[in-house]
């Protein structure tokens, strides 16, 4: 194995060189022979290196070019997982900035708080609707609401935002099938069952689709699998959905928050805690025997030490989810830079109690 890694460091190193001498040399000598052709005279490689360094702040400094805003009146939006976390404040956004909002709260008809603080806004465009992402009939029901409840149905409805999730952690040979399908069934399952049931009310309206995924829709990390695998699912569904609804005139875009732990409290001590007890509890004795108490404690103590890391405010990801919705040219992608190995999409996790739909990462 020695010869090989010595050959990786040489090749490396000589890659390294040929790219230098590459930007170096090449480079301006491309720029001269720019500055000939134009009739202006040649510069010298200092001259060029400020020149792009120039060009690199100016593209970095300039502010995105408008696309223009579609207006806000007479239209709606269903946002699912309104319980807590992004989606809760979400509906409070979109309200404030005019829409009707549909707003999709697993324990409304349990007395949930978030639920309770939506209906005090006592709005005719604040409508909190019992739902269950994982029940047909639930969501059937919600979007015979919804069509009830249309100031004019044949425009439709102007926007879906698939935000309710959950998350857990645990090693592969720790996390049990139940729990992988738990995961799945809300992340993913739950985000296509939402959307195939108002895409009929969304391609009427000539409107958006916007799904909440996740960094870890796109890359993979240790105690993360039931949760990266879902998220991947998002990812993969609103790509062939983009391609579908563009005859249709509705586009479809895709958040992937970072970090937001702090600001949504997805992950605390006692929900590490619980999981933990839960993933020992249950794992076969042989696992245990081979993985031994020290290796998965210590997986452990990473977790919690996760527990106060991330951003503190919200508003930047509602800032992007509202340009999604309003923008009449929206990204398709809108990524936020990653600042720790657990992300905070989910407003719940997987926990021994069951499993609660927050918000999504």
């Amino acid at each position: 194995m020695a010869p090989l890694s010595v050959f990786r460091v040489a090749l490396l190193v000589s890659f390294s060189v040929l790219l230098t001498v590459v930007l170096g040399l090449g480079l301006p000598a491309l720029l001269n022979a720019a500055m000939r052709m134009l009739g202006l005279p040649e510069t010298s490689v200092t001259e060029c290196i400020v020149v792009l360094y120039s060009l690199f702040v100016l593209y970095v400094a300039t502010p995105r070019i408008p696309r223009g805003l579609v207006e806000v009146k007479g239209k709606a939006v269903l946002v699912t997982g309104c319980d807590c976390g992004f989606g809760h404040a979400l509906a409070k956004h979109l309200h404030k900035l005019g829409f009707t909002v549909f707003a999709g709260c697993l324990l409304k008809d349990k007395g949930g708080e978030g639920a309770k603080e939506l209906e005090e806004f006592h709005s005719d465009r604040m409508k909190v609707v019992q739902l269950d992402v994982c029940s047909d009939e639930q969501v059937n029901q919600a979007v015979e609401y919804i069509k009830d409840n249309l100031a004019d149905s044949e425009n439709g409805l102007w926007a879906v935002v698939n935000n309710a999730g959950v998350s857990t952690f645990g090693d592969v040979e720790f996390t049990s099938m139940d729990t992988y399908k738990q995961v799945s069934e809300v992340n993913l399952w739950g985000t296509i069952r939402v959307t195939k049931a108002v895409l009929p009310l969304i391609r009427r309206a000539k409107g958006r689709v916007v799904n909440l995924a996740s960094m870890y829709g796109r890359m993979g990390n240790v105690m993360r699998s039931p949760y990266c695998v879902s998220k991947y699912g998002v990812e993969a569904f609103s790509d062939c959905l983009r391609y579908e609804m563009k005859t249709w005139g509705v586009k479809v875009s895709v958040v992937e928050p970072g970090n937001f732990i702090v600001a949504t409290g997805i992950l605390t001590r006692d929900i590490v805690a619980s999981t933990a007890n839960k993933l020992w509890a249950e794992a076969p004795a042989q696992v245990k025997e081979d993985y031994g108490k020290a290796h998965f404690e210590q997986h452990m103590a990473l977790m919690r030490s996760y527990c106060n890391s991330g951003q503190k405010d919200v508003a930047p990801v509602l800032d992007d989810i509202t340009d999604a919705i309003t923008s009449k040219r929206p990204y398709t992608r809108i990524v936020w830079s990653w600042q720790s190995s657990t992300d905070g999409s989910c407003c719940s996790v997987v926990t021994a109690a069951g499993t609660n739909q927050g918000q999504l990462l």
